[in-house]
């Protein structure tokens, strides 16, 4: 009696919170991604060890793509495979895999399912069931990825074979779109930078793994829909959209001038544009690169650092504090500038909630990486004076945005780090991946208070 109580108390305690249930889940997730990449029949020489096993299993859950080893070369087609199932699964959401098994078993989620789905996948008062939203995210996912398959396929067949270029296709659709960065080319796509179908291709899959489901839904409804094809677009549709348009202009426009005389320098006015646009689109969450990331210049670098920082829409494949927050921030910024007392964006103002949601998300993060950066430096750079250490900072700032944001671009360090950086890289993927906001969410208490302090100013600026 006394063990059933006390697991019925642990049960409760875990699945009343659908933040604790990602947590549980996403774990559950890396460690038999662990397992089965230890296992001899997934890589082509020795075993591999544990540490990095679980790097490998965290980066392909938490669709990263930081690697410490060659996936093309130095695993085997199960061991791929694996990779690909992981990225499959993280990038839509363990939870809602979950919830649709339990549909399959009970008929009806529960009530901890419903929560999660709506909470991930939908916003302000959505009439959709859980079971409505489940499907429209798995039947969008899948053709998706099945048309950007096709795409790449009819590309590369020709030249690959047609045969040999359904694999590669594949995988490398499910990888832009769930924005994980894996690639089987170990340079990534630079040999195909100057190929504007696969450059193509990629970008849209990145871009609609990027945006989310809701923004994807919410576009199709109201264009496609005759019923509702005069109506507007929501709040957060809006917000996303414009945020993400912004973002890759702008990332683009920058990479120009920056790299023009560097990694620019040997390609056509055109090529450099489009390397350009597909770098400031991967930069962001997706993790491909078709320029020489080590060979960046430090402020380039350092912007894409910012790229990675703000991420990708929320309830979409990619991570980072996403678009919308950094938006609303924006938002709020400006109007504060022009006199409003309340952020107004679309003729609508956003309500405080948002706002407070977004600030405490960005200070988190900020926190978690100020940390990560600096456990970083003392297991990689401890005790070695700066002089013989010129441009490591960098790197491992860089190093540990991508692992934050889900992003998986790198200088080239990954496989150099100690084993202590790369337990340190595997938590900060795995809280940049769930986000800051969840794990405080799963481990705080909640309290309800009948009465509330008396306000006082203090001074700001």
């Amino acid at each position: 009696m006394h063990n059933d109580s006390l697991v019925s108390r642990i049960s409760f305690y875990l699945f009343r919170s659908p933040a604790r249930m990602s947590i549980l889940g996403f774990a559950l997730l890396i460690a038999v991604g662990t397992v089965l990449l230890m296992l001899p029949l997934s890589v082509a020489e020795a075993p591999m060890p544990f540490v990095d096993a679980l790097f490998m299993s965290t980066s392909a859950s938490c669709v990263t793509g930081l690697s410490l080893l060659d996936v093309s070369e130095q695993l085997t087609f199960f061991g791929q495979m694996v990779i690909l199932a992981l990225i499959q699964v993280g990038g839509l959401g363990i939870m809602t895999i979950s919830t649709l098994l339990l549909m399959m078993i009970k008929g009806r989620p529960t009530l901890s399912g419903h929560a999660i789905i709506k909470d991930t996948f939908t916003y302000g008062e959505g009439k959709q069931t859980a079971f409505a939203v489940l499907k429209a995210i798995f039947i969008t996912a899948f053709s998706i990825e099945i048309l950007g398959a096709l795409c790449l396929y009819l590309r590369t067949a020709p030249q690959a074979g047609w045969d040999r270029a359904v694999y590669p296709a594949v995988f490398h659709a499910v990888s832009a779109f769930c924005n994980a960065g894996f690639s089987l080319y170990r340079n990534s796509f630079v040999n195909y930078r100057g190929d504007w179908m696969i450059n193509g291709v990629l970008s849209v899959l990145i871009i609609l793994g990027g945006i989310g489901f809701v923004v994807i839904d919410d576009v199709k409804s109201r264009f496609l829909n005759r019923k509702t094809s005069m109506k507007r677009l929501s709040l957060h549709s809006r917000l996303a959209l414009t945020a993400s348009a912004v973002l890759i202009l702008l990332g683009t426009l920058l990479i120009l001038l920056m790299e023009w005389n560097n990694t620019l320098s040997t390609l056509s006015i055109s090529g450099r544009i489009l390397a350009s646009v597909f770098q400031s689109i991967s930069a962001r969450t997706a993790g491909f690169n078709t320029l020489n990331i080590g060979a960046m210049a430090n402020e380039t670098l350092f912007m894409l650092c910012i790229l990675m920082f703000i991420g990708a829409c929320p309830g979409s494949c990619g991570g980072g504090v996403k678009t919308t927050t950094i938006a609303g921030l924006a938002v709020q910024g400006i109007s504060r500038l022009r006199g409003f007392s309340r952020p107004q964006v679309f003729r609508r103002s956003l309500t405080d909630a948002s706002m407070s949601k977004a600030t405490s998300v960005v200070m988190i993060s900020a926190a978690v990486i100020t940390l990560a950066v600096a456990v970083m430096m003392i297991s990689e750079l401890g005790g070695i004076p700066h002089t013989q250490t010129r441009g490591r900072f960098l790197e491992l700032f860089f190093e540990t945005i991508s692992a934050f944001g889900t992003v998986g671009l790198s200088t080239g360090i990954t496989d150099t780090l100690s084993t202590f950086g790369r337990i340190t890289i595997v938590v900060v993927m795995f809280i940049g991946r769930l986000g800051p906001m969840v794990i405080g969410l799963a481990v705080s208490r909640e309290r309800t208070k009948t009465f509330q302090f008396a306000e006082e100013n203090i001074m700001i600026g």
